[in-house]
């Protein structure tokens, strides 16, 4: 066997082995809340794509496009966020610079003719944290954190 090909398979063993070494910890958190009001309702209150500097209490600013797919929406003046899908009831989003290949979906599904539900799930790799304590501690402030955005979202859509 010539020296090519046993570098080529050195090269390849290495890359196999790297990528071991970074080997991904996805999360996935799961939220809803049930709401008094059909979905198109609550979808017109609570799903522009920069609504969430009412039910997140964070300044939001479009930085590219105007809400549809591919708007690039920047939050406190610091993370960047872009749409990577829409439907008539939903968006989701990702954090193209995060190290953690951070995703968040909002929607809004119909449960009868007059009441609905809104659903927030968020996707994220938390390898990068150095501890299973440091996970568990993201994890719940994330999960406090959209909880009480999605009472908020609740009492906007309900509300006259």
């Amino acid at each position: 066997m010539s020296i090519r090909p046993l570098a080529a398979l050195g090269a390849l063993a290495l890359s196999f082995s790297a990528g071991g070494a970074l080997a991904a910890d996805y999360a996935t958190i799961k939220l809803d809340i049930a709401v008094n009001r059909p979905a198109d309702a609550v979808w017109k209150k609570i799903g522009g794509f920069c609504d969430i500097s009412t039910w997140l209490s964070v300044s939001c600013v479009y930085t590219s496009g105007s809400g549809d797919l591919a708007t690039v929406r920047r939050l406190a003046d610091r993370i960047d966020e872009v749409m990577v899908a829409r439907t008539p009831h939903s968006y989701t989003y990702t954090q193209p610079t995060s190290t953690i290949l951070y995703h968040g979906t909002l929607a809004v599904e119909a449960t009868g003719p007059d009441t609905s539900k809104i659903l927030y799930s968020l996707f994220y790799d938390q390898s990068p944290l150095p501890t299973d304590e440091a996970k568990a501690a993201d994890r719940n402030q994330r999960t406090q954190r959209f909880t009480a955005a999605l009472e908020s979202m609740k009492k906007l859509a309900e509300s006259k």
